[in-house]
């Protein structure tokens, strides 16, 4: 018989009448246990489970009756049902008392085979409902002990809605999210929530009742909330609608998840890759002035591809140093090293001296093409051109500003040049800033330079913009090969010298007058106040510092204007994602056309005023 077999007891002192009771109570399932006395059934009883329990009234040492109440007497036999089965006359009395004894029913002998079955079949039908119960109970209860214990650690708050958007579940992982306990959320209607922002109450509420439109919802919103330490916070919530039941309404179940962190790394990702497109596209940028500025300057390509080669190695060994602090800071015995590493000067003719020095990066990978256009025109036409010349540097630190000289002794005699070259213009452009002082001075016995750079980066201003001539009459003829039009004022916006250099060369070719550059937003708002340009090419980034301010400030005096810039349009200021875009690096023709269509906008009143 197997385990899970339905168990009914069947108490008799004659062994015939157990024989026949086995014949006939032959059911599937069920599992027939006989004994002959009261005290054998007892330990039954109180050994195993029984559906049912058959007991002869007439029995020798312990009756029917007694064993029936020693059963009601004991609490784990109390509920099994009793049947009596007796061979005496109908007696009222002693059915009476079979009754009162706890019996569910009185069977006389010799008994009704197809009675006992169909009372015995309710009796076992019954326990197995009650195992089925027992059984589906203890899933349950397993089910809501795992519930729980995810509950206990999930990150999901879960928290269930009536149809009246009453909060009628608060588990513990709402508890630790939203900060509220129990006691002070249940039964409370959403709409009075501590949780919800203000400004987006009305919008939560229309979404949660939304929810109740359609049978078996299941969506996932975002929605912000308040914790109760006063923190906003991002969260998604997985919004479910359950259906009712006679017993129970419908009602939606929700599970919310903090994404804050999640959308703090999305945005600290995407500015680090705006971040990166920005600088690598600066950097080819860079590389495309050197080249430009290069090949123009140079009197033959052997002379071009050597000059380009040298600046590309000092920008990619300053980019190396920089790399090693991630992008914090180079030193500057580290770059004069990089000029010895690549060969461009022996040690033994170098003389160094100066305390321990670190560079902002902006100002590192400028640093680095001013050593190595020192260090070539050192070996051109200075020191380094002989075997016996050499080169002293020397700096030295004091609230923040660096001074740094260069000296040359034992080359040939130096005469001032007739023009200054692209190295010199580089090295004058490239570290020029309001506070910074540059001075170069040819004697005879060789070249010093002085240089005295406010390393806080705060105080390192761009260059005051030099005078520029008269504009041109607006009815003059344009240039010979020019594309703008004459005495057309063009701020140019740029923090990178070379670039800004660049830009300015290609618009001063195409006929117009560059005015700058700036490169910093205070020095670009005075400009606009001081020269009213016609129009303006703004960087997306100066150092760091936003061209909000910039922006704003050339929209509302209606001067129109474009950008350059290493960013994509969507970092660009707010309300001006519309304006013109050339991506670094550019080409010259791409900035001669975009000038040009800017030109077009000039209020020509605004020109001829500022002409006049």
């Amino acid at each position: 018989m197997p385990s899970d077999a339905i168990k009914i007891l069947a108490v008799d002192d004659v062994k015939e009448n157990l024989v026949a009771l086995e014949a006939a109570l032959d059911q599937p399932g069920v599992q027939l246990v006989t004994v002959g006395s009261g005290f054998e059934a007892l330990e039954l009883l109180l050994r195993d489970d029984f559906a049912l329990a058959l007991l002869d009234v007439q029995m020798p040492e312990m009756d029917g009756f007694e064993l029936a109440e020693l059963m009601r007497g004991t609490e784990r036999t109390r509920a099994v049902p009793i049947i009596f089965l007796t061979a005496v006359a109908t007696d009222e009395r002693r059915k009476f008392r079979g009754f009162e004894a706890g019996a569910v029913d009185y069977l006389l002998k010799p008994l009704d085979i197809h009675i006992l079955n169909s009372k015995v079949a309710v009796f076992v039908e019954l326990a197995r409902q009650r195992r089925e119960i027992a059984r589906q109970r203890d899933e349950l209860a397993s089910a809501l002990g795992r519930l729980r214990a995810h509950d206990d650690n999930s990150p999901l708050a879960v928290v269930e809605l009536d149809a009246d958007l009453r909060i009628v579940t608060w588990a513990a992982g709402a508890e630790r999210l939203f900060g509220f306990g129990a006691a002070q959320m249940l039964g409370q209607r959403l709409e009075n929530a501590p949780f919800l922002p203000t400004d987006d109450r009305d919008g939560i509420l229309t979404a949660m009742r939304a929810l109740f439109a359609g049978e078996n919802r299941r969506e996932m919103q975002e929605h912000r909330f308040i914790r109760a330490d006063g923190t906003l916070r991002e969260a998604e919530w997985y919004c479910s609608s359950l259906a009712g039941s006679a017993a129970r309404q419908r009602s939606a179940m929700i599970q919310v998840l903090d994404i804050t962190a999640r959308h703090r790394a999305e945005e600290t990702q995407r500015l680090l890759i705006g971040e990166l497109n920005h600088r690598v596209k600066n950097t080819l940028a860079t590389v495309q002035a050197i080249a430009a500025q290069g090949f123009r300057h140079a009197r033959n390509h052997d002379e071009f591809r050597d000059a380009f080669t040298g600046r590309i190695q000092a920008l990619a060994r300053a980019h190396s140093l920089l790399s090693a602090t991630t992008w914090e800071h180079a030193s500057l015995r580290g770059l004069i090293a990089d000029q010895v590493a690549i060969g461009a000067v022996s040690i033994d003719r170098l003389r160094l001296e100066g305390p321990r020095v670190d560079l902002p990066p902006e100002l590192s990978l400028r640093f680095a093409l001013v050593l190595h256009e020192l260090t070539t025109n050192a070996h051109k036409y200075g020191a380094l051109s002989n075997e016996n010349g050499h080169v002293a540097i020397t700096w030295s630190m004091d609230n923040g500003l660096l001074s740094f000289a260069w000296s040359e002794h034992g080359g040939p005699a130096v005469t001032e040049p007739a023009r200054k070259g692209f190295g010199t213009t580089l090295v004058m452009s490239s570290l020029a800033g309001e506070d910074a002082e540059i001075a170069v001075d040819y004697a005879p016995e060789g070249v010093r330079w002085r240089m005295a750079l406010p390393l806080d980066p705060v105080m390192r201003a761009p260059a005051k913009t030099p005078p520029q001539p008269a504009p041109a009459a607006v009815s003059a003829p344009l240039m010979p090969g020019a594309c703008l039009p004459p005495g057309l004022t063009i701020l140019v916006v740029e923090d990178e010298p070379l670039l800004a250099m660049e830009l300015m060369t290609e618009l001063e070719e195409a006929g117009a007058l560059p005015l700058g550059p700036a490169s910093s937003c205070a020095q670009a708002l005075e400009m606009i106040r001081e020269e009213a340009p016609d129009l303006a090419l703004l960087d997306g980034n100066l150092n760091g510092e936003r061209i909000d301010a910039v922006a704003d400030d050339l929209a509302a005096r209606g001067i129109p204007f474009a950008f350059v810039s290493g960013y994509g349009r969507e970092h660009l200021p707010a309300g001006h994602q519309h304006r013109p875009v050339i991506t670094k690096p550019f080409v010259a023709a791409e900035i001669c056309d975009l000038a040009a269509q800017l030109a077009a906008q000039v209020n020509p009143d605004q020109r001829l005023h500022v002409i006049g």
